[in-house]
């Protein structure tokens, strides 16, 4: 028997799994404004319930670092889920929500009158906000920083706590879809979307995933 067909195969290496999770409710998003990188944003009721749920989801899978956008929404989602593993909740401002400049604060209703609202929708990758970031850039700096946290956590589970659009892009960009397409993506409050990274490159295993969420409030009949 040769030399060759004695040598044991090479074991391959586990993947790092991301744990890819949108803030839980808050105002904002029920009133549909453009909150970006306000402070004092924090989740409302049902938020709170929806972090709690998937906290309790993941509670028995192995998480070894959780990593945050510092913006407040985030911040109190993390530390929800945080909780049911004892991790520091680490966060880092390159996972920060859009930068929409003139247009944060601003109700989503006002802003489709304007022209350059479709062409952030239908055209993002030569689109931008105005004073603000231009939505490749917010592509470009989200997957940059997640691909420095994958390589600093081989084989590891790691969570990541942020925001609909940076998410969307970052799936769009592992998928290898066009960044114009970006939209068709949907990351709802509270979801969880995993990808795992490989030897042969990242493996998106599920997309906004929703099913520990907690059913919306009914409202009272008068």
């Amino acid at each position: 028997m040769s030399q060759d067909t004695e040598k044991e195969p090479k074991q391959e290496k586990k993947p790092t799994t991301v744990l890819f999770i949108r803030h839980g409710e808050n105002e904002w998003t029920k009133s549909n404004k453009l909150a970006g990188r306000t402070p004092g944003v924090y989740l409302n009721e049902q938020g709170r319930k929806q972090a709690e749920a998937l906290g309790e989801r993941l509670a028995k899978v192995k998480i070894d670092a959780l990593y945050t956008s510092p913006l407040d929404r985030t911040v109190e989602t993390a530390r929800i889920i945080a909780a049911h593993h004892k991790l520091e909740v680490r966060q880092h401002s390159g996972l920060l929500e859009v930068d929409y400049g003139e247009w944060t604060g601003e109700e989503i209703k006002k802003l489709t009158k304007e022209k350059s609202w479709s062409q952030i929708q239908f055209y993002p990758s030569g689109a931008g906000f105005p004073g603000g970031e231009t939505m490749y850039e917010m592509q470009a700096r989200f997957v940059r920083e997640v691909n420095d946290l994958v390589a600093q956590h081989p084989e590891q589970t790691i969570a990541i706590v942020g925001h609909a659009d940076l998410i969307k892009a970052a799936v769009a960009h592992y998928l290898g879809v066009h960044f114009d397409l970006f939209q068709r993506i949907v990351i709802s409050t509270a979801s969880l979307t995993t990808v795992n990274f490989t030897f042969m490159g990242p493996r998106v295993v599920c997309v906004n995933d929703t099913n520990h969420n907690p059913p919306p409030p009914q409202e009272e009949k008068e």
